[in-house]
């Protein structure tokens, strides 16, 4: 396993009225990530909240190119990004011990947190069709390239890790600073990673290792 120190690029917030950031997603040009009872869109060059949506958001974000899905309670939400409109649900696998969310390959994968694993979903009836089991708590999921990142926040300790899609082995591990936690996860597509802070209040922009 190749092992690191993760680069903080830049801090987001803290932000007026957020006292805890939890799933994380990016669109292409916004990244949301989910805050209590709003999904939030922030501006990554800029730092500003342009918008923020009405919705139970209390663990992962998942874009698919035009929805976004939010866990809350025990439900995931396919939302119309424009309006906020709820447009379908599902139940959550982890039964409200859910956590990270992604899109990716036509499916949702979606964390359970204190479960360690990572489950396949079809996003339309929610049916597990497969799961990834973690040696760690799991806070959050991205997939990049092909690869299979989660977030993970235990005791003291917080990383990213690489996992094989398959076995669920550690490929590679970035650790974070002390005292910083990951609640969330999203990768640009490129060169960043954006990860949920917890009740830090902040997003922080974390460089992939190439």
């Amino acid at each position: 396993m190749k092992q690191s120190t993760a680069e903080i690029i830049r801090d987001y917030g803290p932000f007026a009225d957020v006292d805890d950031v939890a799933g994380v997603s990016f669109d292409g040009n916004q990244v949301w990530f989910a805050s209590g009872d709003r999904l939030n869109a922030l501006d990554p060059e800029s730092g500003e909240i342009l918008r923020s949506l009405d919705v139970a958001a209390h663990a992962g974000t998942a874009f698919d190119g035009e929805h976004l899905y939010q866990i809350g309670d025990a439900l995931i939400r396919k939302i119309d990004p424009r309006t906020g409109a709820v447009i379908a649900t599902i139940p959550a696998p982890g039964d409200g011990g859910d956590s990270g969310l992604a899109w990716a390959e036509g499916s949702l994968w979606v964390g359970q947190h204190r479960g360690r694993k990572i489950h396949q979903l079809d996003p339309v009836t929610g049916k597990v069709l497969r799961t990834i089991e973690s040696d760690r708590f799991v806070t959050g999921v991205t997939w990049v390239d092909g690869e299979l990142w989660h977030g993970s926040w235990q005791d003291s300790g917080s990383d990213l890790r690489r996992i094989d899609p398959e076995t669920g082995d550690v490929l590679e591990q970035l650790d974070m600073p002390a005292g910083i936690g990951v609640s969330g996860l999203e990768s640009d597509g490129g060169d960043r990673f954006f990860c949920g802070g917890g009740n830090s209040g902040k997003v922080r922009a974390v460089r992939r290792p190439r």
